[in-house]
């Protein structure tokens, strides 16, 4: 057990390096699984206490994109962060399994396919400490307000404000927090 535990250490900082020698800004000690990053990882910024699971993809569509993760961001398997402009996530937020967060979608015109269009973007910000449940879609322009918790499998259309629980499709707010139960 402790020899797995110290071939994974191992592997870890090798993918560190590596993405430290491809341009990504890593600020301290982070954690990286096995995750996949296939271009510009220049354009990502991992803050110190960060831990990425086995399978996370973060896709910086442009040159201009940025992915920044906050400081104690734990974001679990196979979750995708798919930016043209910004996605920001704030310091010790969670991130549940298999979600898909953007900043940006396709324009559409009658008669033409959705990929010649350009990309519309608006950014998209998680705020600090919330809670995102598996299988959650957030989408471009949305903010997401301090100490929010999504419900498993949401599609989160609009902004939520901080202190509240939401689920659905779409997400709308259930309940506000009050301080004893945040």
């Amino acid at each position: 057990m402790d020899l797995i535990r110290l071939l994974q250490g191992l592997a870890s900082r090798a993918r560190i390096a590596f993405y430290r020698v491809s341009g990504m800004q890593i600020h301290g000690h982070v954690s990286l699984r096995a995750i996949e990053v296939p271009q510009r990882a220049q354009c990502i910024t991992l803050e110190n206490g960060a831990a990425l699971d086995r399978g996370v993809v973060l896709l910086a569509t442009s040159d201009t994109a940025r992915i920044v993760i906050g400081s104690q961001v734990y974001i679990n398997r196979h979750t995708m962060i798919d930016a043209d402009a910004l996605v920001e996530i704030g310091n010790q937020t969670m991130i549940g399994p298999f979600c898909y967060i953007t900043d940006h979608d396709h324009s559409i015109r009658a008669g033409k396919p959705p990929g010649e269009g350009p990309l519309v973007s608006a950014p998209t910000r998680l705020g600090a400490r919330c809670w995102i449940g598996a299988h959650v879609t957030i989408l471009k322009g949305v903010s997401i307000g301090d100490d929010t918790t999504v419900g498993a499998g949401s599609v989160v259309t609009k902004s939520l404000p901080a202190g509240v629980v939401a689920a659905g499709n779409p997400a709308r707010i259930l309940k506000t927090l009050t301080d004893a139960e945040s």
